[in-house]
C-alpha cells in the first residue's frame, strides 16, 4: 500500500473512531435523561440498541487488522493502530454500561425524588464529562489534558464512595425497600466503571504520543 494511501486510511480510522465516540456519548446523555426523569422509553431505546455500537466496533476492528496486514507499519503507525484497538474496547464498554444501567432502570422501582438518585445523576454527568474530554483528547493528543482526565477520576471515585455510604444508611433506616437501594448501588458501580473507561482512553492517548503507557488509574 503506498504511503499516501496508508496515511489516508489512518486518518479515516481516526474519523470513524471519533464518530463512534460521539455516538457513545449520545448514549450516555440519553442514559442521564432516562435516569433523571425515569423515562422508560429512553431507557428501553438505549438497552435495545447496543448492537449498533457492537457492529461498528467489529467493523473498525477489522479495519485495524487490515491496516496491519496490508503494510508493515512503522513504530508510530503501530502505536496508533494498537491504541485504537484498546480505545475501541473502552468505547464499546462505555456503551455497555449505559445499556446495563437502563436494563436496571426498566425493572427497578427507583424513587424519582430520592436525594441519592440525584447524586448518582450528578456522578454520571461527571463521568460523561470525562468521556467527552477523552474523545476530544483522542483528536488533539494533548498529553497534559489526558493526564488531567485521569486525575478527574479521583473526584468520581470520591462521589462513588459517598453515594454507597449514603445508600447503606438509607437501607439501615428503611430496610423494607432494600432491593431498590441495591439496584441503585449497582447503577452507581456501573457509573464508576464508565469513568474508568474514560481514564483508560486518556492513558492510551498518552501511549500514542509518547510510547509509554502510564498506569494512572491504580485502584
Amino acid at each position: 500500500m503506498p504511503r499516501k494511501l496508508f496515511d489516508r486510511e489512518i486518518n479515516d480510522l481516526i474519523r470513524r473512531m471519533t464518530d463512534l465516540g460521539n455516538t457513545v456519548d449520545g448514549r450516555v446523555q440519553t442514559t442521564i435523561e432516562a435516569l433523571r426523569t425515569q423515562d422508560m422509553e429512553k431507557a428501553k431505546w438505549v438497552a435495545q440498541n447496543d448492537n449498533e455500537i457492537d457492529s461498528e466496533e467489529h467493523a473498525i476492528e477489522q479495519t485495524c487488522m487490515n491496516l496491519i496486514a496490508l503494510q508493515q507499519p512503522i513504530a508510530s503507525d503501530l502505536r496508533i493502530i494498537a491504541s485504537c484497538l484498546k480505545i475501541l474496547t473502552d468505547m464499546e464498554r462505555e456503551a455497555d454500561q449505559c445499556a446495563d444501567i437502563c436494563d436496571i432502570l426498566m425493572i427497578a422501582n427507583l424513587d424519582r425524588n430520592s436525594l441519592a438518585l440525584s447524586h448518582v445523576v450528578q456522578m454520571l454527568e461527571a463521568a460523561r464529562a470525562m468521556f467527552r474530554d477523552s474523545i476530544d483528547v483522542f483528536l488533539s493528543r494533548n498529553v497534559e489534558t489526558a493526564r488531567a482526565i485521569c486525575k478527574a477520576d479521583d473526584n468520581v471515585d470520591a462521589m462513588f464512595s459517598r453515594i454507597v455510604l449514603e445508600v447503606c444508611n438509607i437501607i439501615t433506616e428503611n430496610p423494607q425497600n432494600v432491593m431498590c437501594d441495591v439496584d441503585l448501588i449497582f447503577i452507581t458501580k456501573y457509573v464508576e466503571r464508565m469513568a474508568d473507561h474514560a481514564t483508560n482512553i486518556a492513558e492510551w492517548v498518552i501511549y500514542m504520543e509518547t510510547g509509554e503507557h502510564p498506569e494512572l488509574n491504580t485502584k
